[in-house]
């Protein structure tokens, strides 16, 4: 594919094999804007590649490098998302600029780049996650409009067959605990209240349940994180 350069200085060396992918929308009121913060020194921030709204595509950070996407982040007991993963910048304005789906063309050069990705590096499904997944305490992108089923027909990613009945519905907040810690979230084991679960929760229903994303383990939520962990 096509892909045009614009290189950015914030990176550094990469200390591990990569196996993670991670998504994110740029979340500013154009691409140019985006691209210019994501090379700006003073900024700290970059992504491997940004992927506009049109389905062009911008390498950023070579994939061999450490590109500064994730922050302050965590999946399945891994803390330095970075030093593992790519990092993919959607062009969307995100939330705070009126967040909108996203469009086909940008969908298509967002499979094409990724397969690329999964033929040159051993990213598993359960690998390919987005910003709120690992930060869901700070992050909120891709969001909720963001068409996970389509990348996983693609062989990008994971969805289950939600029509399936799961063995076991969590319940109790202490099973729902060790449903999402299993699948990869950031739970604490002791700590009962809601200022990490509810979080979670959302990050998960944003994923596997985008119709709803209001932190709340109803039933159906519930028996999505049992179909997702069966899986693990």
């Amino acid at each position: 594919m096509d892909i045009r350069e614009r290189l950015s200085p914030n990176h550094n060396q990469r200390p591990g094999p990569v196996d993670m992918l991670i998504l994110h929308y740029t979340g500013m009121t154009s691409a140019a804007a985006a691209l210019d913060r994501l090379c700006d020194p003073a900024a700290k921030v970059s992504a491997h590649y940004v992927v506009d709204e049109d389905g062009t595509v911008w390498r950023l950070v070579p994939e061999e490098a450490r590109a500064w996407h994730a922050g302050v982040s965590f999946w399945a007991g891994r803390r330095d998302i970075n030093s593992h993963s790519i990092g993919i910048e959607l062009v969307n304005p995100g939330h705070d600029f009126g967040y909108r789906p996203f469009p086909g063309a940008q969908m298509a050069a967002l499979e094409t780049l990724s397969c690329a990705i999964l033929a040159r590096h051993p990213i598993p499904p359960r690998h390919v996650l987005g910003h709120s997944d690992v930060a869901p305490q700070r992050k909120i992108d891709p969001g909720e409009l963001f068409d996970w089923p389509r990348l996983a027909r693609a062989g990008i990613g994971f969805w289950p067959d939600f029509a399936a009945k799961p063995g076991r519905i969590p319940v109790e907040i202490r099973e729902i605990h060790a449903e999402l810690a299993k699948i990869g979230y950031e739970i604490p084991q002791n700590d009962p209240g809601s200022a990490q679960t509810t979080p979670a929760i959302a990050a998960f229903q944003r994923h596997f349940r985008p119709s709803v994303c209001d932190g709340v383990p109803d039933t159906e939520t519930c028996a999505r994180i049992a179909l997702v962990a069966a899986g693990v």
